[in-house]
């Protein structure tokens, strides 16, 4: 009888570390994931950090209900050329408007709807702004368009 418990609590044990271990690989991969890599910290953080590297900040204030803001993220920051065209340029940060600091976002810019895509200096003042999904062409050349003003 101790056997069988034996074997049983062995195999309970072998498993839960499979499945540890399948979990770990996954967040391995979303950690390494393609596209757009935004800093999920809080405002000040990404304040500080556009102020550190001498960069624009390009922020995308969401909700989590929003169906042009799941698109935005399954579509286009996942594009190859968006991804590194905005990685290389701005500080990226993503918000729930809903949420935590994104509230207090979505009140200071003024957000009348989602998704709210804005870019702003590494002072955190206003560059350029939209509002609605775009597809990868025209989400890059919202980017480019918004280095240059």
């Amino acid at each position: 009888m101790k056997k069988i418990a034996f074997i049983s609590t062995a195999v309970v044990f072998v498993l839960a570390a499979l499945i540890s271990f399948k979990i770990a690989a996954k967040g391995d991969k979303n950690e390494k994931s393609e596209g757009i890599q935004f800093y999920e910290t809080n405002w000040q953080q990404v304040l500080d950090k556009a102020k550190a590297e001498n960069k624009p900040i390009f922020l995308d204030i969401y909700a989590s209900w929003c169906g042009p803001c799941k698109m935005l993220k399954k579509k286009t920051f996942v594009n190859k050329e968006v991804a590194e065209y905005f990685n290389k340029n701005f500080i990226n940060a993503s918000f729930d408007g809903e949420v935590g600091d994104g509230v207090m976002l979505a009140n200071k810019f003024q957000v009348q709807g989602y998704p709210t895509l804005i870019v702003l200096n590494a002072n955190g003042e206003v560059i350029n702004g939209t509002m609605g999904y775009y597809p990868p062409n025209e989400l890059l050349e919202f980017g480019k368009k918004s280095m240059t003003l």
